[in-house]
């Protein structure tokens, strides 16, 4: 419910919210809401309310999150894949960052509100660093600068979406995002799962198959960042899909854990880069329409919210060794489809 319900709020963030000024009100207010909706999931008393504050979390978090990533694209124009490199880096750290945060309230005896009350404290002091960095933008006139773009009326937009929607050269890093994505949140989510039921390795093992997963992706992440500097991002992203189409079959087959938790860590560096660089390829594709690019974004990502219940449909009819062993093409769609591409 929140991912449907949510993401249908968020779809027309992008249009509506344009650019410049108003972008950057929208940003604002939507990391107010933020805030606020992390305050209501820790105070939640009833599943409504707690149902409520997941699904007003998902608009909340594209106004704050998502509008903020495209103001770095339209401030970077020329360097798209290596700042993109450095957000998912950022991502990385809070993926890491996270259960150490829980491990951390929990230690000191607190419970799950208050690690929520937490991130609310931490979203808080970001929200504040965003309203600082918004006024030294007004006074360099950077946000004046864009101020054209945002006055465009929203049907402009719109139609920017929908002729965004004709063009394969953006479709294909839509799917692209979505398709890579079952390699990577979607295989996380199932990886713990498939070790102990498929594996019948202990759970204690499973987790540290996780904390390998976030550890290398991290390293990745890291290692990416210096990479674009002396690779082209194509070039990064094929290499890295190749590397990924020998290994994931060599995780799922190799037996032993040992070499599956090392085989895991170098699939995982490996594939850290694929949304970075996707998404960087797909506001690429919008030059000067990030706006449409958000707002595609959020609807690939209602369709690729089906991905986990794919997986889990095909493993309660085949079993789940059977459903992971089907994202081998992952890769390979990967590799196939960024061929496709042209070195800008």
């Amino acid at each position: 419910m929140p991912l449907l319900a949510g993401g249908l709020l968020e779809l027309p963030l992008g249009v509506l919210a344009g650019e410049g000024k108003r972008r950057r009100l929208a940003v604002l207010a939507g990391g107010i809401v933020f805030v606020l909706t992390l305050l209501g999931i820790a105070s939640a008393r009833s599943f409504a309310v707690l149902l409520c504050a997941f699904v007003a979390f998902y608009p909340a978090s594209g106004a704050f999150v998502s509008l903020t990533q495209a103001e770095l694209m339209d401030t970077w124009p020329d360097r798209h894949a290596q700042v993109m490199a450095r957000w998912e880096l950022a991502g990385s750290i809070g993926a890491v960052a996270g259960p150490l945060l829980l491990t951390a309230v929990l230690a000191s005896g607190g419970g799950w509100r208050d690690a929520y009350l937490v991130l609310a404290v931490l979203a808080a002091l970001a929200w504040l660093g965003r309203c600082l960095r918004g006024r030294q933008a007004a006074g360099t006139g950077t946000v004046e600068a864009s101020g054209e773009a945002g006055r465009r009326p929203w049907t402009v937009r719109g139609r920017e979406v929908l002729a965004a929607l004709r063009d394969w050269g953006t479709v294909r890093w839509l799917v692209l995002l979505q398709v890579a994505d079952l390699l990577g949140d979607v295989f996380t989510g199932f990886l713990a799962l498939y070790l102990v039921d498929v594996e019948h390795v202990r759970p204690a093992i499973a987790a540290l198959a996780i904390a390998i997963r976030l550890g290398a992706s991290l390293a990745g992440s890291s290692a990416l960042i210096v990479v674009l500097e002396r690779v082209g991002d194509l070039t990064v992203l094929r290499a890295t899909a190749a590397a990924a189409a020998l290994l994931y079959p060599g995780f799922l087959l190799v037996p032993g854990v040992a070499p599956k938790l090392a085989i895991l860590a170098v699939l995982s560096a490996a594939s850290a880069p694929w949304y970075p660089l996707l998404q960087a390829r797909l506001y690429g594709s919008l030059p000067g329409r990030s706006s449409a690019a958000v707002t595609l974004s959020s609807a690939a990502g209602l369709a690729g919210g089906l991905g986990p219940l794919a997986v889990g449909l095909t493993a309660q009819a085949f079993g789940l060794g059977w459903a992971l062993a089907g994202l081998v093409v992952v890769p390979l769609a990967v590799l196939a489809l960024s061929a496709t591409a042209r070195r800008t």
